[in-house]
């Protein structure tokens, strides 16, 4: 049987070959956004700034992220994915050079902005998961968290090897390395993914998997979900931005928050695996209020525990229950929305993650700023992590509102 029309697990062989592709590709293209919060001690050493000052980096890599995203993700829509992708190798190769010759934190934080948060990272996040979302029918949740499994990948194999290369050659060889590393790697794998979607294709159905909407307008629906990304991501950030500083606070050292980091985000992977199974069988939103409500558990754990055997096991929890979350809102627009608006609407939405993320990095760094704690932190992430709660369980209501009315329609 040709390649293009076998099946399997339902669904056609090039769209799980396409998801493997996209799974390497965000493996490699994500590294911008965390390898910059391992660099985060020496940055701040060898520039003698603040804590909050040295978190800037990474805010202008998820602001760029996030806005980039719905910069790529209409380039795609217009173009194809590969022409995005490539320009993401290039600006990453290009971006990691020129952060490792920066004189100062705002040259550094520039060009963490716009050459691998703007140009480069985005074009392997939001544009690779739109796409492998209208590949499948069938399989659409596992098949996500496949593909988005690259970002937690990314950040379980990046910050050891970081850690490692700043040890032994300091932080600017290694961002040289990674930058070497990003073009060589991503550009042969993108230019394989030159096919465009069935789904996009002239005269192709919208499709029965469609559910009714909000009983809102489809703006005021995304808009509501934005917001809850922001809220869910707020709370995300400060264990993952932060955990490597707070282990250095408390005496253990930069490796051994590498390494929470690290495992945080592999039990991510396993998460994000485990939640697209069961977003296949209960849905975005449900597999939405899950995640965020184990999410706010984990950040409430890290309140009285501080001890290092307590601190790795917290970190593989909050890794354990938050990894499907950002996945879900993908799911939740494919449900709700008609596939030719999923590039728009996906890339909105999870633009809105990346800056909640950005926003709870820079917020918790300036936290400890003026409480000399994190404690005050996490309290302000489970603040954020309710918002996001109460939006969901709202669209749910909203949700169910539109199904009856479709049915009295």
């Amino acid at each position: 049987m040709h390649e293009s029309t076998r099946m399997i697990a339902g669904e056609p062989a090039q769209a799980w070959l396409r998801m493997l592709a996209s799974l390497w590709l965000m493996m490699i293209g994500s590294a911008g956004m965390y390898v910059v919060t391992v660099v985060l001690p020496a940055v701040q050493a060898e520039f003698g700034v603040s804590r909050s000052d040295a978190s800037l980096p990474y805010t202008l890599t998820m602001i760029g992220f996030g806005l980039g995203g719905i910069a790529m993700g209409r380039l795609a829509d217009r173009f194809g994915i590969v022409l995005p992708l490539t320009i993401g190798a290039v600006s990453l190769a290009a971006g990691f050079s020129l952060a490792s010759m920066a004189p100062g934190l705002l040259a550094f934080s520039a060009i963490q902005g716009l050459l691998i948060g703007f140009l480069g990272c985005s074009a392997t996040f939001g544009p690779l998961v739109a796409d492998t979302s209208l590949w499948f029918t069938r399989r659409r949740g596992i098949a996500v968290a496949i593909c988005a499994s690259g970002n937690y990948l990314a950040g379980t194999v990046w910050p050891p090897i970081t850690e490692a290369m700043i040890a032994a050659w300091g932080w600017r060889d290694a961002y040289r390395v990674i930058g070497l590393v990003s073009i060589l790697a991503m550009l042969p794998v993108g230019a394989l993914l030159r096919a465009r979607a069935p789904a996009l294709q002239p005269g192709a159905p919208v499709g029965a998997s469609v559910q009714a909407g909000f009983s809102m307008s489809p703006n005021a629906a995304t808009s509501l979900l934005a917001i809850a990304g922001v809220g869910c991501c707020v709370a995300m950030a400060m264990p993952q931005v932060h955990i490597v500083a707070y282990c250095g606070d408390l005496g253990y050292g930069a490796a051994s928050g590498a390494r929470m980091l690290s495992l945080m985000l592999a039990f991510g992977i396993v998460s994000r695996l485990v939640s697209g199974l069961v977003c296949d069988r209960i849905g975005g939103l449900r597999t939405l209020l899950l995640g965020a409500s184990l999410q706010a558990l984990a950040l409430v754990l890290f309140l009285p525990f501080d001890g290092i055997v307590q601190l790795y096991l917290i970190s593989a929890l909050f890794g354990l229950f938050q990894g499907g979350i950002v996945p879900s809102y993908a799911i939740i627009v494919r449900e709700h929305f008609p596939p030719a608006q999923a590039g728009a609407r996906v890339g909105i939405v999870l633009m809105a993650t990346l800056l909640g993320m950005a926003l709870g990095g820079w917020a918790s760094g300036r936290i400890f700023d003026l409480t000399g704690s994190y404690q005050a932190a996490f309290v302000h992430g489970i603040g954020w992590n309710l918002v996001n709660i109460a939006i969901v369980v709202f669209l749910m209501h909203r949700s169910r509102q539109g199904r009856a009315a479709a049915v009295v329609a």
